[in-house]
């Protein structure tokens, strides 16, 4: 399966690291070895070539836009794998459009896409969150706001960027 996805800059993941102590005392199992954004699936077999040129057209005349990393937030039972998913809250308007456009070409994947898409990137899985522990952890993020002006497609049976592709400025 290929994903597109929002490289994550490395001040993202420095937030991410940070907070692994504090999940770790939550009782979060297991973690992310690395960080990703993810913007839309393509779970078809479809071949990199034609998916590449099928996102280029598509992406054409997308804008660069803003993503800001605000908080962290749980998916308490997420469509897929064990939770709770503990995760970096995403608001980016300009990312949830391009959702939105991408969705409308390709089609959406049942659960995770389309009305029920949530930008996030997710720290770990496991542990118990009251609204005490999401305040705490969300207080220790200072935000952090980057200009998305690349997305990568990436190979899940490979688990590497196998194509990028630029947005306009």
């Amino acid at each position: 399966m290929f994903s597109l996805n929002v490289p994550v800059p490395g001040s993202v993941a420095r937030v991410a690291a940070d907070l692994q102590p504090v999940l770790v005392d939550a009782g979060v199992e297991r973690f992310r070895d690395r960080h990703s954004l993810v913007v839309k699936r393509f779970e078809e077999e479809e071949s990199l070539p034609r998916l590449r040129e099928r996102l280029r057209t598509a992406l054409r005349k997308e804008p660069a836009f803003e993503a800001r990393v605000t908080g962290v937030d749980t998916f308490e039972d997420p469509p897929r794998g064990p939770g709770p998913v503990v995760y970096l809250t995403v608001d980016s308007p300009g990312l949830v459009a391009l959702h939105g456009r991408l969705v409308d070409r390709f089609g959406a994947i049942a659960g995770l896409e389309g009305d029920g898409y949530t930008p996030h990137v997710t720290l770990g899985r496991g542990g118990v969150f009251d609204s005490d522990t999401l305040a705490d952890l969300s207080g220790r993020v200072d935000p952090v706001t980057w200009t998305v002006s690349e997305l990568a497609v990436y190979d899940s049976r490979y688990r590497e960027t196998v194509s990028r592709l630029s947005l306009p400025a």
